[in-house]
């Protein structure tokens, strides 16, 4: 818990690894905000210039041996500091200079929400904004579950046409560039593991977001905080990702629902989620031989997912049906309702 002291600055997580062609343009966006911040870099392993250019820059750095993941990795970064808030930061983001000031504006305003995001648009690999037609392409405005359970960014691909304008209750938010309140963190937290290092990477943002929702908590969209990002993992290029990144991806799906799924979205998500996973079975066997241990890896970790789903479920605050309502083909959000001094 923070201290009544916690310095005001917020905590600014980074997981590094292989970075150096972003990591750059990440800091120096960091360093130019108008919020004050502090920076810790964890690095898994990298052997380019990636923990040089966290140097340059003054980040505290922490040089791992190996590669933990992502999700072990932000944890390593949250533990045991003081801190309000904190924004988990993918190095392939470039934030505009008051993006982190209107998300925590946000926060403050409305207590009952214990995540923030903005409107983040494509960027191309030399840190431009992509444009079609003249108007930027949206990458996320929030990330929405569909009753196969898959989870998609709110406008991914759109023309920026000002579709999204308004600050909404979205379901979640995508983890290259959120948010958090420490309160809830510790609410979410299984000791010392927010994000769920089974997962180690990918799939983790959507799983904090869903337990978020269940434990009473709100995530908002908060359009005029811009960042641009580099998304590298679209469902469209699943042919041309890499082994580890489909083996995970198929993994997580499981996992995260083990733990976070009742039966009032089990009914909601039939038939559409077992057609789905069926056809992904058919999918690794035929032609993705290297996620085939993800099935055995999910089949290992049953008795330690039946715990950690003691744990989601016990401490949950919000109805079934109203979980339930959010898992839509279309993407789902909602006008703040919430005044400020709500409380969850």
């Amino acid at each position: 818990m923070p201290s009544e002291g916690a310095s005001q600055a917020v905590l600014v997580s980074i997981v590094s690894f292989e970075d150096e062609e972003f990591l750059e343009r990440c800091l120096a966006s960091v360093q130019n905000q108008s919020h004050p911040c502090r920076v810790k870099v964890w690095d898994n392993a990298s052997q380019d210039r990636s923990r040089q250019i966290a140097r340059d820059f003054g980040a505290e750095l922490a040089a791992s041996r190996s590669n933990l993941g992502f999700a072990a990795g932000h944890n390593r970064n949250l533990q045991d500091e003081d801190f309000e808030f904190a924004l988990i930061l993918n190095p392939d983001v470039v934030l505009r200079h008051d993006y982190l000031a209107r998300l925590v504006q946000a926060l403050r305003q409305f207590p009952g929400f214990g995540m923030a995001g903005g409107k983040l648009l494509r960027m191309d690999a030399s840190g431009r904004s992509i444009l079609s037609r003249g108007f930027p392409l949206i990458d996320s405005t929030g990330i929405y579950f569909t009753p196969s359970l898959r989870h998609f960014d709110r406008g991914n691909g759109e023309e920026d046409r000002g579709q999204y304008q308004r600050p909404q209750w979205v379901f979640g938010l995508t983890g290259a560039a959120v948010l958090l309140r420490h309160t809830m963190l510790e609410e979410l937290g299984f000791g010392r593991e927010v994000f769920d290092e089974d997962f180690f990477a990918y799939r983790e943002d959507a799983d904090l977001s869903w337990r978020a929702l269940l434990r009473g908590w709100k995530a908002i969209y908060v359009p005029k905080a811009e960042a641009l990002h580099y998304r590298k993992v679209l469902p469209s290029r699943r042919r041309q990702l890499s082994r580890l990144i489909n083996y995970h991806s198929v993994k997580n799906r499981y996992l995260m629902r083990l733990k976070n799924m009742d039966s009032a979205v089990r009914r909601r998500c039939f038939p559409y989620a077992y057609l789905r996973d069926l056809g992904i079975f058919v999918y690794v066997i035929l032609l993705e031989w290297g996620s085939i241990p993800a099935f055995r890896e999910v089949w290992t970790l049953r008795n330690r997912y039946r715990e950690k789903r003691q744990v989601v479920q016990g401490g949950r605050r919000r109805a079934p049906a109203e979980v339930a309502a959010w898992f839509s083909f279309e993407p789902q959000a909602r006008d703040l309702e919430s005044e400020p001094g709500e409380q969850t």
